[in-house]
């Protein structure tokens, strides 16, 4: 899927916040989170469970008021102005509950009238061949297969015309080609100007977006393009190829973290924060051990290895980038 190119220094924003914060009891889920998302931007928001993600959605979304701090939506206040704020989004949670028992047709009729969209045929027509469900119309929910039941959720969520739209992680538990169609609409979306909001935890994904905020314990430390989180990953990372990969990675595993070395298909990729300085060791290492066939490559980053080694640099403390 290719984005449309976005400006973000633009000053219309559909999501600014600043120092929004939440707590429950002594634990703080999100801290001090400033953002910016311009309108008709694709965000994603990465970040392994508990790192906060669902909590800022809800935040932005008006279903869970801040501990501390600010925050505008669709150019609404999200404390003052909460209504009018749930007017101009769609949500579409992890948990988006469909009604079983009603028809897809049933289904975007009674989302329609929650939503108060008076003359909703022509909207429901123009989203039924949007999401290709048109030939499925009258089958009941319940039987739908869960790629169909995340169309028609997000069907639903659009039912009422929004200008933003936030999804909670929402390609997890559907198959491949469903995947593909859901990021097909996901496009065509964008095209309409709506702005997309969204966590994932495929980091595959995260890359289409025009930006990506990476959360860690409950804190956002970079917000950048894709390529600009790469290059701002800390070290190098490199291809180890050998006849024994599994030899090689025990032998590894035994002297660097485990979230170092990650295996794929006949090769392993290994990240240092050292350079060609740990690269050279890594390769002493493997002499010593007499794999005498073992190379070492350098390789070009994934988005995956970026968020770990930046990950990994929170922890110990150390800066990291974050633009806005």
């Amino acid at each position: 899927m290719n984005l449309p190119n976005k400006q973000v220094t633009s000053p219309d924003f559909a999501i600014r916040t600043e120092g929004l914060a939440k707590s429950f009891g002594a634990f703080e889920a999100v801290s001090q989170l400033d953002l910016a998302v311009a309108e008709g931007e694709m965000f994603g928001l990465v970040g392994p469970d508990g790192a906060g993600k669902s909590t800022v959605i809800r935040m932005l979304c008006g279903l869970l008021g801040p501990t501390s701090g600010q925050g505008r939506v669709a150019g609404y206040d999200l404390q003052r102005e909460k209504q009018l704020v749930k007017r101009q989004i769609g949500y579409l949670s992890q948990n988006f509950t469909l009604y079983g028992d009603l028809t897809i047709d049933e289904n975007l009729e009674f989302f329609a009238r929650i939503h108060g969209v008076g003359d909703f045929a022509a909207r429901r027509e123009e989203l039924l061949a949007f999401t290709r469900l048109k030939p499925f119309r009258g089958r009941l929910a319940e039987a739908l297969s869960g790629g169909m039941k995340k169309k028609l959720a997000l069907a639903c969520t659009l039912i009422h015309t929004p200008k933003v739209i936030f999804l909670d992680e929402p390609s997890t538990g559907v198959d491949p080609v469903s995947r593909g169609e859901l990021w097909s609409i996901l496009s065509a979306i964008l095209d309409q100007g709506i702005t997309v909001f969204m966590t994932t935890p495929y980091l595959d994904e995260a890359e289409r977006c025009h930006r990506v905020g990476m959360m860690h314990r409950g804190k956002l430390i970079m917000t950048a393009a894709p390529e600009e989180v790469k290059k701002a990953m800390p070290g190098d990372v490199y291809d180890l190829r050998c006849e024994d990969v599994a030899a090689a990675y025990a032998l590894l595993r035994g002297r660097v973290p485990a979230a170092h070395l990650v295996f794929y298909g006949d090769r392993l990729r290994f990240w240092t924060a050292r350079g060609e300085e740990g690269a050279r060791e890594a390769a002493g290492w493997m002499r010593e051990a007499a794999i005498a066939d073992a190379s070492l490559e350098a390789a070009e980053p994934s988005l995956e290895d970026a968020f770990v080694a930046l990950m990994e640099q929170d922890q110990s403390g150390e800066t990291t980038l974050c633009n806005h």
